[in-house]
């Protein structure tokens, strides 16, 4: 019999079981519809990698990995080349996690993958609303004629939640039409207190890592100069943590544009200050 030790493949500090967990990971490697630069489908494998060069500890936040009580349930299996039947299985396995009374923390892929979260999510409570960080507005009806494309995801959220409960933050991308929609809605906010119209609402947190500046993040499907620094979308995380957030989701790092690792220790690192906020 062999004794091992052998190399865990799983997120650092997770709780391995899922029925005493309180946050379930799951990944989503999904990139099918992406509009420039694919590779997303690659991220929750090499995140997970990563993550055993972090610290259990994050000192922004005083707290361990062990503290939060998260399970990785590993990555979820899509049909090559069919984009509604990967959106159904995310809906379905999401589902599944709050009918459990678990909150799921989602790892992309693709940002169209927050779409189908929203619809399960959106099955348990009424009053929900969502904090957008991203490079782009993602408020598309459609891209080239196809409806279901990440470019078109807040919009398509928009329908669920109402996007008087979307809040956008980073946003420096998009068509006209787009900018015309946020400025209607309210929904772009640069201060921390544009978020305080939201305490009485159930958070989910999309976090688009191209919201980062190219300089932090290179690699990611979309990469947009003019972007946050790490520590300001940290900042925007302390703010939130005495919100109710009940769902998360990090998407859109493309690892192989970025040989050198960073953007994906990167990506790993807000993933971690995340959870210290759930």
């Amino acid at each position: 019999m062999l004794t091992g030790p052998f190399l865990d493949r799983n997120w650092m500090g997770q709780n391995e079981d899922y029925d005493s967990s309180d946050i379930i990971m799951l990944g989503m490697p999904f990139d099918g519809t992406v509009s420039y630069r694919s590779g997303s489908r690659f991220a929750p494998e090499q995140i997970r990698l990563a993550s055993w060069g972090l610290e259990e500890y994050s000192p922004k936040f005083d707290k361990q990995l062990e503290d939060v009580n998260f399970h990785d349930a590993g990555d979820l299996e899509f049909p090559l080349g069919n984009t509604y039947k990967s959106l159904d299985l995310i809906q379905k396995n999401v589902e599944e996690i709050y009918k459990d009374g678990k909150r799921v923390f989602g790892i992309g892929g693709e940002h169209l993958v927050t779409l189908p979260e929203i619809q399960a999510v959106s099955k348990f409570y009424d009053n929900l609303a969502i904090v957008h960080f991203d490079a782009h507005t993602d408020l598309r009806e459609e891209y080239l004629g196809e409806e279901m494309s990440h470019s078109a995801v807040i919009r398509h959220c928009s329908k669920i939640v109402g996007p008087e409960n979307i809040k956008q933050i980073g946003i420096r991308s998009g068509m006209k039409e787009e900018w015309e929609f946020m400025k209607k809605h309210n929904t772009l906010i640069s201060e921390y207190s544009g978020l305080d119209c939201l305490k009485d609402k159930k958070i989910f947190v999309t976090v688009d890592l191209d919201c980062l500046d190219p300089s932090v993040m290179p690699g990611t499907g979309t990469p947009e100069s003019g972007g946050m620094q790490f520590n300001e979308l940290v900042g925007w995380f302390e703010y939130l943590k005495n919100f109710d957030i009940i769902g998360v989701d990090v998407v859109e790092l493309a690892p192989d544009y970025d040989a050198s690792g960073v953007s994906t220790a990167v990506a790993t690192k807000v993933i971690r200050e995340l959870l210290m906020v759930m």
